[in-house]
């Protein structure tokens, strides 16, 4: 056997053994369609719940994505955050100096997607968009898109890594 053919065969077995390890270390259990399902769903309820904008304090309500201890890691407007302290400290900053001036706000959701990886973990991908009128009641309207990975911690679906990033403005 020439030494490509040995290169080609090593490669092979290096990648097919990379593949069998992450899936076992993903904890890639044969869920049903069923169970993938009402775990997406899950997880599209929770976020279009904390995303009510209509619905008592909405701080509260988007920071109860958040698991209470642990890293957190959000990336957004060019900067990182790692701890749910600056985190929240980073949501109440828009909310304050952008949320709060929003009249009549109404949060759409143009498109969700979760990608159901086990019992335990999962990916959604969105876009929104959060049409209002200005504080001198112009329309207006603001959007992006948002990656956030969930885990289950003690019975709960909770983000642990996010990126948004925001529309272009029109």
């Amino acid at each position: 056997m020439s030494w490509m053919r040995q290169a080609q065969l090593v490669s092979l077995l290096v990648i097919a053994a990379g593949l069998t390890a992450a899936c076992q270390a993903r904890g890639d259990e044969a869920l049903t369609a069923g169970e993938r399902k009402a775990i997406a769903s899950a997880i599209e309820l929770r976020v279009k719940s904390a995303y009510d904008l209509g619905a008592g304090d909405v701080l509260t309500g988007l920071m109860s994505l958040y698991p209470r201890e642990g890293p957190v890691y959000s990336a957004s407007g060019g900067s990182v955050t790692t701890t749910r302290d600056s985190l929240e400290t980073a949501v109440r900053q828009f909310w304050n100096y952008v949320g709060r001036n929003m009249r009549n706000p109404t949060w759409e959701w143009t498109a969700m997607r979760v990608d159901v990886l086990s019992s335990e973990s999962a990916v959604m991908t969105a876009t929104y968009r959060v049409p209002h009128l200005t504080p001198a009641g112009l329309p207006h309207v603001i959007g992006g898109a948002w990656t956030a990975v969930f885990v289950k911690r003690n019975g709960e679906w909770v983000i642990v890594h996010e990126h948004l990033s925001d529309s272009p403005s029109p």
